[in-house]
């Protein structure tokens, strides 16, 4: 009888695997391992050797070992961008043993997880895995060099992942306080820990309303942006609404305005005391009303005996592209382009429609203005400017475009013959020399002495004498009174 051997394998590969890019990324799956996750492989990825044995995680990967020899990045995110290109081999076989989701957690800033993590999420998307990022951006104390590429990573990790949730570790401060940088990073670690835990356990844990992996793939495929929210409530009072007012409160959702998303995944956790009809309803009830009453959601039930009389809720909202308000562009107008778009270059200045409709566009017939020239006698004739008296009439024809003067056109002026001018002149100051008195000087004594009238002897009859009196009632004489016959002038002064 043939005895056959089979050699199964002693553990089962999770479909879901929680990735640490970078010192930062690597950091918070070490925490994530510590605290325990199930239903995940943790992987951490880096380009210090030295942080790689530090880690806990069984599964790692030395990016670019040829490019950095195990040293790091250096603070270079295009070094970190190289060094996952050269392990790009290593990568895929990791994710080749049927992984269907990818979380990718990474510090944004540095070297290795800004520049590596777009590459590794581009390489499960090439895959057609599920791939959602969870990364932090820098304090603002760590200097704005540092944040400037922060900025820069996201936007490159944003084109190659499904989702993506990002924690900003300065709201962080605003809600813890002034923590020692340890406890500061740690709270990091656990934002990170709590976005992966609950994401994972969604789908990993069996419940009463299960949420299967197609539901979570109709939530965030392609969903852009997301915000995740996560409570845990001790209460036994009001613990639905308290679980569901602290779950939206949560420092992830680094946009609070939530309303007009366009799917929540709500997953409500118990423990012995089980949640109640109305308490589902509570939580359903008011988490649409900060939504949206349009908003698909899907929601899953299931039970953890370690949470006691506790409540723990985890929310995730996605689809915020259509609340992005569209910037129209500025539009820089070239007017000399303008002017030339205005004018088709067919030559059609109006349009074929007026001749189809039978109606054409004609203007009235108008005549010129006559042109009158006043011709003065000078004693010398000045040639005018020739005048063409011929009446003109103009009819726009539509399908002529209206031609721009010529220079030459505007400029031209009469032409003048200058010497034919100047001898008028001359003349003319010569017939004013004729008119002057051009008489000899000894003549001038007898001019004074004999009166005119005598001069040119001209008789003048009945002419009275000058030593006769003829002062009329409107003449002043040399008698200095008063005239009795003035009407304007009475004795009774008012």
């Amino acid at each position: 009888m043939t005895k056959f051997e089979f050699d199964l394998p002693t553990k089962k590969s999770s479909i879901i695997k929680v990735l640490g890019v970078g010192g930062g990324g690597s950091n918070a799956v070490n925490y994530m391992f510590r605290l325990g996750i199930r239903g995940v492989d943790f992987v951490v990825c880096n380009t210090d050797a030295q942080a790689l044995e530090a880690s806990p995680v069984s599964s790692k990967v030395q990016l670019g070992a040829n490019l950095t020899s195990g040293l790091g990045a250096g603070a270079n995110p295009e070094k970190g961008k190289k060094a996952a290109i050269e392990s790009r081999d290593q990568i895929r076989q990791l994710f080749s043993d049927g992984t269907r989701m990818v979380f990718i957690t990474a510090g944004l800033g540095g070297g290795t997880g800004t520049g590596g993590a777009p590459e590794i999420a581009k390489i499960a998307r090439e895959m057609d895995i599920l791939t959602v990022g969870i990364v932090t951006l820098p304090f603002s104390y760590e200097g704005p060099r540092k944040i400037e590429k922060a900025k820069l990573g996201l936007e490159e990790l944003k084109k190659n992942v499904d989702t993506i949730l990002v924690v900003s570790n300065d709201k962080l401060r605003e809600i813890h306080g002034n923590l020692k940088i340890s406890m500061a990073f740690g709270k990091a670690d656990d934002v990170l820990a709590t976005a992966a835990k609950g994401l994972a356990e969604i789908i990993t844990l069996p419940g009463h309303v299960n949420v299967d992996f197609e539901d979570v793939i109709t939530v965030m495929k392609n969903a852009g942006t997301a915000v995740m929210g996560s409570a845990r409530v001790d209460d036994v009072e009001n613990r639905a609404i308290r679980a569901a007012e602290l779950a939206l409160s949560s420092p992830l959702l680094d946009n609070t305005d939530i309303y007009g998303a366009k799917y929540i995944l709500l997953n409500i956790t118990s423990g012995e005391n089980e949640v109640t009809m109305d308490e589902v309803g509570e939580i359903n009830e008011y988490i649409q009303e900060k939504v949206g009453r349009d908003a698909l959601v899907i929601w899953g039930n299931g039970k953890d005996t370690s949470l006691g009389d506790s409540i723990n809720l985890t929310v995730i909202v996605t689809g915020f592209e259509h609340k992005l308000k569209s910037i129209e562009p500025k539009v820089v107008i070239d007017l000399e382009s303008k002017m030339k778009k205005t004018i088709p270059d067919s030559g059609t200045l109006f349009s074929n429609n007026a001749q189809n409709n039978g109606t054409a566009f004609t203007q009235d017939k108008k005549e010129e203005d006559k042109k009158v020239v006043y011709d003065f006698e000078t004693g010398a004739e000045i040639p005018a400017p020739p005048v063409n008296n011929e009446k003109k009439s103009y009819t726009p024809e539509p399908n002529l475009a209206p031609s721009a003067p010529s220079a030459s056109s505007m400029n031209e002026r009469p032409k003048v013959d200058h010497a034919r001018m100047q001898e008028a002149a001359k003349e003319r100051i010569e017939r004013l020399k004729n008119l002057s008195v051009n008489v000899p000087n000894s003549n001038i004594k007898d001019m004074l002495n004999t009166p005119a009238f005598q001069r040119r002897n001209t008789v003048f009859e009945n002419v009275p004498h000058s030593s006769e009196k003829g002062v009329s009632r409107y003449t002043l004489t040399e008698e200095n009174e008063l005239l009795g016959n003035n009407r304007f002038l009475h004795d009774n002064v008012d």
